[in-house]
């Protein structure tokens, strides 16, 4: 065996202090989002202010990061959600998860804020904790803060951090996270959680894993056995291929085939020019300019998909990477833009601000139908962005998301869940999707529970509630190991299950369940709904807008129809 015994690293931004402590035993078999849901119902008060000291803001790799497996090094980013006013965890790829992994970081607990008003650089060694002041990047994008830091800091850390929209504690802000090749372009979008970390005013954190191991392992001859057969899976898999050569706009055209791709504000289910932004129009570009564009390119060190691009221009510069579908169906189908290039500097400019391109997307739809910018314009689209960059009061409107917009603007329409925007799959065209963004405790958020390729009639009320329950445990169970939802593929296609050996090989654990990914997913969900009630949600918070159970798809006659009475007991087994 090698590796550091696992701690949770737990920092107090008042006193700034760092404490390393024993795993808890009721911790240790938990990872990612399930041991988020744990700790906060363990130490934060359910109804404390999102954005003040109570709250906290937690890091923790998944119980597989840091074992050599492809698209299995996520991190979890979790906390009370200034957005949705409860729980919320988003993860990304990156180096956080591996790095921390190789200190033995179990879970980092940020707690309090401090006294003064200055911005910080939290730096994390095995020696410990060392702050240096980060003034001097306050108010600056995250592209030019993280060539800063890793000029200072060197090429060979992790870095999380925040942009603008962080610091001005917008509701869409995220947390960005370095990727291997040191840009900023993986993000833990969702929630709000950048401005829980500007609340406790952290511009960064580096993780320094020098003198770091890989986490120890029980049996090294099964482990490898175990390892092999999933890698085999996930390369051998047809979908693998697919995202390899397409990426995640590939679900362009699939969604549109649905009648479940966002257009105008989510008034349609379908987009003309879709073929214009398409997958196969995003590989033909990108072929088409040459390096430094890239068509397949892998958001963590290791991963055989590589479902991610770099998408370039026609001058040879980079405009964004990645380029993903739901920031092509929220800041492009949504809004009626039908160019690549204008989608990507639009996305490059959110990025920038460390803002959730979902989120902001659907805010910026919500502002196309009140007239404030014109459908299909992307200089509109700018000068809305420029407004949050300038933090003027337009621009905190539409950086507190869509929910903010739709009510200061008067506009019925805003696609959102608990307080949070929809993702581009229309509910009312794949309505087993609807019921996971009715029922997540997440929020309005398809990295829950998206079933698009379910082999059902979507359109089928009386057939929704089991498919989504069961995508939602098995999302909340990779969420917790740390797994990307394309591992899933590998996963789910090796033979006598491969999870429950590499678990057993890789840490050790005894008496593992066959059906071990549902079980962490259903422990996870039941926290969280835990959570969810302890600070006020109640069965009304998981319907789908009024709106969408009144008003129908123009292309299918269908509105959203699972009755309430159903959405009502799809997890009565956890309760």
């Amino acid at each position: 065996m090698t590796g550091l015994a696992p701690q949770v690293w737990r920092v107090n931004l008042k006193s700034k202090s760092l404490a390393r402590e024993p795993v808890p035993p009721a911790w240790s078999r938990l990872g990612g989002r399930g041991l988020i849901a744990r700790i906060l119902l363990d130490e934060v008060d359910p109804a404390c202010d999102p954005l003040g000291p109570g709250n906290k803001l937690i890091f923790a790799p998944g119980l597989l990061v840091g074992y050599m497996l492809s698209s299995t090094d996520r991190i979890s980013v979790g906390g009370k959600s200034p957005l949705t006013g409860g729980i919320k965890e988003a993860n990304a790829g990156g180096r956080t998860g591996y790095h921390m992994a190789f200190m033995g970081i179990h879970a980092l607990i940020l707690e309090d804020q401090p006294g003064e008003d200055h911005l910080w650089v939290l730096h994390l060694s095995l020696d410990g904790a060392k702050w240096e002041r980060a003034d001097d990047l306050a108010g600056i994008g995250v592209y030019e803060s993280a060539r800063k830091l890793n000029d200072r800091f060197g090429e060979k850390g992790a870095i999380a951090l925040i942009g603008p929209g962080g610091e001005r504690l917008y509701k869409s802000a995220g947390i960005q996270n370095i990727d291997k090749d040191r840009v900023p372009a993986r993000i833990a979008a969702r929630g709000g959680l950048g401005a829980v970390m500007g609340s406790k005013k952290l511009k960064a954190i580096v993780f320094d894993h020098h003198g770091g191991h890989r986490p120890p392992i029980a049996d090294e001859a099964d482990y490898k056995i175990a390892q092999k057969d999933y890698t085999r899976a996930v390369l051998e898999h047809p979908q693998s291929i697919t995202y390899r050569d397409y990426g995640t706009a590939a679900m362009a055209q699939l969604t549109q085939q649905f009648a479940g791709l966002p257009s105008r504000n989510f008034s349609r289910g379908t987009f003309e020019q879709v073929d214009r932004i398409s997958g196969d129009a995003l590989r033909e570009f990108i072929l088409a300019r040459g390096k430094p564009s890239d068509p397949s390119h892998a958001c963590m060190s290791g991963c055989t998909i590589k479902c991610s691009n770099i998408f370039g221009g026609e001058d040879g510069k980079v405009i964004v990477a990645p380029l993903e579908y739901e920031t092509i169906g929220l800041m492009g189908t949504n809004l009626e833009i039908d160019s690549l290039d204008a989608i990507g500097r639009l996305n490059w400019q959110v990025n920038d601000l460390g803002l959730d391109s979902i989120e902001v997307g659907a805010a910026l739809g919500v502002a196309a139908e009140a007239g404030l910018m014109k459908w299909g314009n992307e200089a509109d689209a700018m000068k809305l962005i420029e407004e949050i960059r300038r933090g003027t009061d337009l621009g905190r409107v539409i950086g507190d998301g869509a929910v903010s917009a739709g009510r200061k603007f008067n506009i019925e329409r805003v696609p959102a869940v608990k307080g949070q925007a929809m993702s581009a799959y229309e509910p009312r065209s794949i309505k087993g999707t609807g019921v996971t963004y009715a029922t997540t405790p997440q929020g309005a958020d398809h990295t829950c529970g998206l079933n698009i390729r379910a082999k059902i009639n979507h359109l089928d009320p009386k057939i929704q509630i089991e498919v989504s329950r069961n995508a939602q445990f098995n999302m909340a169970g990779y969420d917790t190991l740390g797994a990307c939802v394309f591992a899933g593929f590998g996963y789910a296609a090796t033979p006598d299950g491969v999870i429950k050996r590499l678990l057993t090989a890789g840490r050790g654990w005894t008496d593992v369940p066959d059906a071990i990914l549902q079980t962490l997913g259903k422990e996870t969900i039941r926290m969280e709904r835990d959570f969810n009630r302890r600070a006020g949600f109640t069965k009304e918070d998981d319907r789908l807008p009024k709106w969408m159970r009144e008003e129908a798809v123009p292309e299918t006659g269908q509105a959203f129809d699972v009755s309430e009475e159903d959405l009502d007991h799809i997890f009565d087994e956890l309760d």
